[in-house]
């Protein structure tokens, strides 16, 4: 008996820090890889989205309803999307200035944010960017994003053993499996919203 196929589930993955090597987009990349080997994520298509060629917000840049087309694309991005993956660093106990800029851009009339599935991963010192997070899920109140809220993933990258290697990739095995749960949680999520069981 063959099986019926899973209904897929476009994600835009953004990233909050622009360092080339940034271990955030590194956790992105690893959701990516994660998304296209493991049979329990078929179903998952997780495409990144560089937020860096973005202008910073000025609605006189808005002329007769509509944006410059670097926005515009990025907005159809969202718009396209099922949910949301966020790899958010903690700048400042908060948000980077990069991902806020993004967020504010694509809730500019009409809201490309609301009633998307969404979840958070981040990595840094001490607390691993959890308090970006706490505020990321502040603004996703207003904005009509439905944030998954178990498991949390927050990576201390500097507690030894090394979790990534010297280019930004994620190699630590236990972070993996967490990253892979985050992202079955949000499928599942994500289908709900959807109307499936």
């Amino acid at each position: 008996m063959e099986l019926a196929a899973k209904p897929v589930i476009k994600v835009a993955a953004l990233c909050g820090s622009l360092r080339k090597g940034s271990f955030n987009r590194g956790l992105l990349r690893s959701a990516i890889q994660l998304s296209q080997e493991e049979s329990s994520l078929n179903g998952l298509q997780i495409e990144y989205i560089d937020i860096s060629p973005l202008p910073m917000l000025n609605t006189d840049l808005e002329v007769n309803g509509t944006y410059p087309p670097v926005v515009e694309a990025f907005r159809n991005q969202i718009l396209e999307a099922d949910s949301v993956l966020f790899a958010s660093p903690e700048y400042n106990y908060s948000v980077t200035g990069p991902l806020k800029n993004a967020i504010d851009w694509a809730s500019r009339p009409p809201n490309c944010w609301a009633d998307k599935a969404a979840a958070i991963v981040s990595a840094g010192g001490g607390f691993g960017g959890g308090r970006s997070q706490y505020h990321l899920r502040q603004i996703g109140v207003y904005l009509d994003l439905h944030f998954i809220n178990k498991p949390e993933f927050f990576l201390n990258a500097f507690a030894p053993p090394a979790k990534f290697d010297g280019e930004g990739n994620l190699i630590d095995p236990q972070a993996k499996e967490k990253l892979k749960e985050i992202l079955q949680s949000l499928y599942a999520f994500s289908l709900r919203l959807r109307g499936h069981c």
